[in-house]
């Protein structure tokens, strides 16, 4: 049953939408304001590391599979991606910061934004071919991971893609040869 205050009754998808909208507007103002200036001028690995620490958060979003945090109803083919996509993102994010500093590091940094991002659209993907939108009571008290936490986690993966493509690498460039 759909309930909201007389004349504020909006459609879902309108509801949920202007929420990751303002959700993507405050963590992008945070992010220009606050976040960029701390972090860009810092050794990229430095930069890096509360990125990649933020992003070891991710395994909250196993909450998709928990009944009673989510709708029993929730569809498992935008569930199950979501949750171990989140998981394996999370797991790639702590060995990417145990790395850091070597090639390896650089490589799995690399490696948690590509697959954290493809991971985040492929769940926006998902949720919207499973009307997720038209249904925000199947998401529970996850309405606030999908419209809060996730505009950030892109946000975060925005600003670590920056990060990686203003250097070759993330770890201690060698000493080249001196021609004498």
């Amino acid at each position: 049953m759909r309930i909201a205050p007389k004349g504020l009754d909006m459609p879902y998808p309108a509801l949920f939408g202007i929420s990751v909208a303002m959700s993507f507007l405050f963590w992008g103002s945070v992010a220009r304001y606050y976040i960029w200036p701390a972090l860009k001028d810092l050794p990229p690995a430095e930069a890096l590391r509360p990125i990649l620490l933020f992003h070891g958060f991710r395994f909250i979003g196993l909450a998709f599979l928990l009944p009673g945090v989510v709708s029993a109803d929730l569809s498992a083919a935008f569930a199950r991606p979501a949750a171990y996509g989140d998981l394996a993102t999370a797991i790639l994010a702590l060995l990417a910061v145990a790395a850091l500093g070597s090639r390896l590091g650089t490589a799995l940094a690399w490696t948690v934004n590509v697959i954290g991002t493809m991971d985040l659209l492929f769940a926006f993907y998902q949720g919207n071919n499973t009307s997720l939108a038209d249904a925000p009571g199947r998401l529970g008290a996850a309405f606030f991971l999908v419209t809060v936490v996730v505009p950030l986690l892109l946000i975060a993966h925005g600003l670590a893609f920056r990060i990686l493509l203003r250097t070759e690498s993330v770890a201690p460039a060698f000493a080249k040869p001196s021609a004498a």
